[in-house]
């Protein structure tokens, strides 16, 4: 099944939801990326939150970008999503290996550390809203959780899990945002907690096979929930060689001529999708001569 999003809404209005499964795309950044395990499930899990934030958005040109800034081995973790829902993401230190939790799981608090996390909205309006917020645990869905809470006044349940195979390769991925909308009262928090507690640990549900659709209404059992809608996803970086040549363009004429003189070559390598663009120094000054003096 390929990787995709549901949405749902509860039959009172009061509560709306989307659940995804990553796996694919999650695979497909460690592939790129060279991720161990640890590195896989943070990015993985900073993938999938990106993912069904940019689908949120009512913008199909616009994006949603999550920085996770901690001072952990494993450095920034980024994840930038379109309007639809398909993402790109990096991290700075993809083969950090550290000590399982006492839990026996992937410590992803202790590979990301102490920090902030920042979220980018941007609807293609003439500035974007930029949010941020301590982080709680360096989980990344805890984080979130707080997120919603401070910065947007949202009270809402996040879950994300990344369960990595015995090869390395990702098994499973995926996750769930729920939130409370207004008028929504305290008992119906209560419900959700109680709800979101019944139905156990996210990455179970996935590694079980359970689809989006199947997650929320296992999540959201006794709130008669209606899914609105069903959207495939993928990892797409939209790097280009035009792109790449107008961000050069941008250094101006005399850093252009600077880097000509420098080396015969200038190469760019996307920190999305490690693809790399390679320009003589004859082409950079073709470059400097297009910029107006």
């Amino acid at each position: 099944m390929k990787d995709h999003i549901a949405r749902a809404v509860t039959t009172d209005g009061f509560i709306r939801a989307d659940a995804i499964t990553s796996r694919h795309l999650t695979e497909r950044a460690r592939q790129i990326h060279g991720c161990l395990p640890l590195a896989t499930a943070a990015l993985g899990r900073t993938l999938a939150a990106a993912s069904m934030m940019g689908s949120q958005l009512k913008e199909p040109q616009g994006s949603v970008t999550v920085q996770i800034r901690g001072n952990g081995p494993l450095g920034s973790v980024v994840a930038v999503s379109d309007g639809q829902g398909n993402v790109r993401g990096y991290l700075h230190n993809p083969a950090v290996d550290l000590p399982l939790s006492a839990d026996g799981k992937l410590d992803v608090g202790r590979g990301v550390g102490i920090g902030q996390m920042v979220v980018i909205r941007d609807l293609g309006l003439k500035e974007p809203y930029i949010g941020m917020v301590n982080l709680v645990s360096g989980e990344i869905a805890e984080d979130m959780t707080a997120y919603f809470a401070e910065s947007e006044q949202i009270p809402s349940a996040c879950a994300l899990g990344v369960l990595v195979d015995t090869d390395q390769s990702v098994r499973a991925a995926g996750g769930y945002i729920i939130q409370m909308l207004p008028g929504a009262d305290k008992s119906a928090a209560e419900r959700l907690e109680e709800s979101v507690r019944s139905a156990g640990a996210v990455t179970k549900m996935l590694d079980s096979g359970m689809s989006p659709s199947e997650i929320l209404l296992r999540v959201l059992e006794g709130f008669s929930p209606k899914i609105l809608s069903e959207t495939p996803v993928e990892y797409r970086c939209y790097c280009s060689a035009e792109r790449v040549t107008g961000a050069l363009v941008s250094m101006g004429r005399e850093e252009l001529l600077k880097l000509a003189g420098e080396q015969d070559h200038f190469e760019i390598t996307c920190q999305f999708c490690d693809r790399q663009f390679l320009f003589t120094a004859a082409q950079l000054r073709e470059m400097a001569d297009s910029v107006k003096k």
